[in-house]
């Protein structure tokens, strides 16, 4: 272990994500908080929320030099996460960054050699891989035979804060890249296989949004193997609610579903704790008797004391500690978070040229 010291963390973006993280740093015994850094209001109303009075930041490059932190966590907007993350590793310090690691893969590449000149961990918030659910999904899933067939959506009915939040987002990123990415994730690891090709399709619905961007997206992915994948994702007061969420894969052996019966009810396509629920998953068996029928009954998986978001988001700076401590080797985590964002970003070209990209 490299201290028995708490580790001093600086939250930088105190919204949704970063509020969470800073509710895992606060309650855990290893971290210490030196500083919240946000341009708004949403740091006081952080402080007021943990009933703390941890410094307060207006300026990032500030808050790093009067605080001297040993790791920073990284919840902004993904404009900002190449220069955050750059600057916190010359300083020397470790980074928890939220998705998509950077906003270019030349912002990613030169992240992931910088950690590597400097012997720092950075851990990108990839959320389902520390739910115990998904991670069955995807075990699950792998017992199907190949090819596989994969569906997947999170369209996004957001009004109100999350519709600003979104607005944000998107003068950066598309949602099938901001979203996406975790959902390629998984693919791959159902998978296992090199993806080959991708085609997409988007639609810009709202005048809020900058010219070149969409607020509308489907990918499709051909792998190597012959599996195949799609993901939806759309933002906006105008987005349908009918199919939120789907979360489904299929192979010659039968399928596996996501069934969120409430977490997939109305009203419910914004809330960020119903994007990572399961509650049950359904186990089908394409195995048929002489008579064409199905020779045993669906199973299903019951997923009622999986970890809501705060959990997950404990989980995640569990892991963050652990990579510290015990010194892991990131090399695959970040080769991976890299590979979802060069499949989404192919996607995104697939959408603005028309043509299928060859990867």
């Amino acid at each position: 272990m490299e201290s028995i010291n708490p580790l001093r963390i600086l939250v930088v973006g105190c919204g949704n994500m970063g509020a969470s993280h800073a509710k895992a740093y606060h309650q855990l015994k290893e971290f210490e908080i030196c500083g919240l850094v946000s341009r708004g209001e949403s740091k006081s109303k952080l402080n007021l929320s943990l009933e703390a009075n941890y410094p307060l930041f207006e300026d990032f490059e500030e808050a790093l030099s009067t605080s001297k932190p040993d790791a920073v966590c990284i919840s902004t907007y993904p404009d900002s996460h190449e220069e955050f993350a750059l600057k916190s590793l010359e300083a020397n310090c470790h980074v928890f960054i939220e998705k998509p690691l950077a906003d270019s893969i030349a912002g990613c590449e030169k992240i992931i050699a910088k950690a590597a000149e400097k012997n720092r961990k950075v851990v990108v918030g990839y959320i389902l891989r520390h739910h115990p659910s998904w991670i069955r999904f995807i075990e699950e899933a792998k017992k199907m035979g190949k090819p596989l067939v994969m569906r997947m959506n999170l369209n996004q009915q957001s009004q109100g804060f999350m519709w600003e939040v979104h607005r944000n987002l998107m003068k950066s990123l598309s949602p099938i890249v901001d979203c996406g990415v975790h959902y390629i994730d998984v693919m791959c690891q159902m998978t296992q296989s090199k993806p080959i090709s991708v085609s997409a399709i988007g639609a810009r619905l709202t005048e809020e949004i900058s010219l070149d961007n969409y607020n509308y997206g489907q990918l499709q992915i051909r792998f190597e193997d012959g599996s195949v994948g799609w993901y939806e994702a759309g933002w906006g007061p105008m987005v349908s609610e009918t199919a939120f969420f789907v979360k489904d894969v299929f192979g010659p052996k039968g399928s596996v579903s996501i069934t969120a019966k409430e977490a997939g009810g109305t009203g419910k396509s914004d809330d960020v704790d119903s994007h990572t629920k399961t509650e049950s998953i359904r186990v089908h068996h394409a195995e048929i008797n002489e008579k064409n029928e199905f020779t045993q009954p669906d199973e299903w998986i019951d997923m009622k004391d999986e970890p809501g978001h705060q959990e997950l988001c404990n989980r995640e700076q569990i892991f963050f500690l652990k990579s510290i401590q015990e010194g892991l080797n990131l090399d695959d985590h970040l080769s991976d978070a890299l590979n979802s964002l060069k499949i989404a970003f192919a996607c995104d070209e697939s959408v603005k040229t028309g043509k299928t990209i060859m990867l």
